[in-house]
């Protein structure tokens, strides 16, 4: 989760391979996703302009992210299998 919590030093966009990835997601999956893009962008730089260490940054921002998975995966459970 932490290596992961490092990309949101980047601006989010979705393009190149993530948008292939995307494709053929349900559209609230998608939204769940661009919201935890934009949220944990927005949360890093928010505690870096608060004084906190990087690394604290991130593992806040790993923390949160653990709850975005949980959400997708709400979602995952309630879609009817084929």
């Amino acid at each position: 989760m932490v290596e992961s919590a490092w990309s949101y030093r980047y601006q989010p966009s979705v393009k190149g391979e993530l948008q292939r990835r995307q494709s053929g997601q349900s559209p609230t999956i998608q939204a769940i996703s661009w919201k935890a893009q934009n949220r944990l962008h927005k949360k890093y730089f928010r505690l870096l302009s608060r004084g906190k260490e990087s690394g604290k940054a991130i593992t806040a921002v790993a923390r949160e992210l653990a709850g975005f998975i949980w959400a997708v995966m709400q979602e995952v459970e309630d879609i009817p299998q084929a």
